[in-house]
């Protein structure tokens, strides 16, 4: 579902709504990105199918990430270690720390996604086609 909003309105998505990017066994759905928060933060779930992988190790510049799982035990690493994240844990990952995300278990797991600063969102499309083309 596309929604746009002002960042000084509310923003009420009902469960699955959001901009919806499909990566395969991985997909990302957009809560609230820069159009709704004046390029402050995104925040977007990302779902992965049972025994999948997720983005591949990778760091961010400039900008911190918060990862609350959701659903599942979602398998995180954190600079050279990885652990398992039950349903309630809260991860900070500041800038420039390599990090991925996968699922090794026997069923669906779900982690919140705060990046901060916003912008994160511009590079969907160019995710979405890369796993269409090497998944």
């Amino acid at each position: 579902m596309e929604h746009k909003n002002n960042h000084k309105d509310p923003l009420i998505l009902a469960e699955g709504q959001g901009r919806t990017y499909n990566c395969g066994t991985m997909t990302a759905i957009f809560k609230a990105d820069e159009n709704e928060t004046n390029e402050k933060y995104s925040i977007s779930e990302w779902w992965l199918e049972p025994n999948s992988d997720g983005p591949g190790a990778h760091n961010h510049e400039d900008n911190d990430e918060v990862f609350y799982v959701i659903e599942g035990t979602t398998s995180i690493l954190i600079g050279d270690k990885w652990i398992n994240a039950e349903k309630g844990t809260f991860i900070r990952i500041p800038a420039k720390t390599i990090h991925d995300f996968k699922n090794e278990t026997n069923k669906k797991t779900g982690i919140l996604n705060f990046f901060v600063p916003g912008g994160f969102e511009r590079n969907m499309p160019s995710i979405v086609q890369w796993f269409n083309n090497n998944k």
